[in-house]
């Protein structure tokens, strides 16, 4: 590759992960008003989260046609094609966490159209669900620095939102079993609860193609005492 294509090259490279890194932030933008329309029961912010979910799926399209484009064109090396493949799974997993924070929008109109959220325990789900968008802001930034180290912090950092989960279901049937009647209500809670821990999920995705990026390992259904060992090695 003469350095006329190789410039243009990674022009193109930067391009696309650019691009990755707004879908990125209009995902996060998504989810904080998801959990705000949660915290407020406030339809017009539910309507809001569903309004821009057009929006990523379209990106992550035009994303996928350039990587196309890029992989045909350029004949990536083995690093630089990791990094396409990587890019790919990341968009797809941020559409997918935009899934998510829709999922809560429209559990919240559903919610407010029952009548029924006056008394919920939604509160409780605050801490679960800071935790879910810092992580994805932080594989965000490990991806625009390829950073293995803070892709590492990330799997880690998962485990926190799996017991704030975890606890929060504890409360929930708590809740459920000292008054029947909010059965119904406290399962509407509890399918926002999953989709906050699949945010979570997803951000820790990210962080391992991250790592199959700068290592080409593939650490996925890996433990993260053995990811450890492996980086250290």
């Amino acid at each position: 590759m003469d350095k006329h294509i190789s410039t243009q090259f990674d022009s193109e490279l930067t391009s696309v992960s650019s691009r990755v890194l707004q879908m990125g932030g209009m995902v996060e933008v998504q989810i904080r008003h998801a959990m705000l329309s949660l915290s407020q029961f406030n339809v017009d912010e539910a309507d809001h989260v569903i309004a821009e979910e057009k929006n990523i799926n379209s990106l992550e399209v035009e994303i996928d046609k350039d990587l196309s484009t890029i992989i045909a064109r350029r004949q990536p090396t083995a690093r630089d094609l990791r990094l396409l493949m990587a890019i790919s799974k990341i968009t797809t997993n941020l559409e997918r966490a935009g899934d998510e924070a829709e999922k809560i929008a429209r559990m919240v109109k559903h919610i407010v159209s029952n009548g029924t959220y006056r008394n919920l325990p939604a509160s409780e789900l605050r801490i679960a669900s800071d935790l879910a968008s810092g992580l994805l802001r932080k594989a965000l930034d490990a991806f625009a620095r390829l950073d293995v180290k803070s892709a590492l912090t990330i799997l880690k950092e998962d485990d926190l939102i799996d017991t704030e989960f975890d606890g929060f279901v504890r409360k929930l049937i708590t809740y459920m079993m000292e008054d029947p009647r909010t059965i119904g209500q406290g399962l509407d809670l509890l399918f926002v609860a999953k989709a906050i821990e699949r945010i979570g999920d997803h951000s820790k995705n990210i962080a391992e193609f991250i790592i199959y990026v700068v290592n080409g390992n593939d650490v996925r259904h890996t433990s993260i005492a053995d990811i450890e060992s492996s980086l250290n090695s």
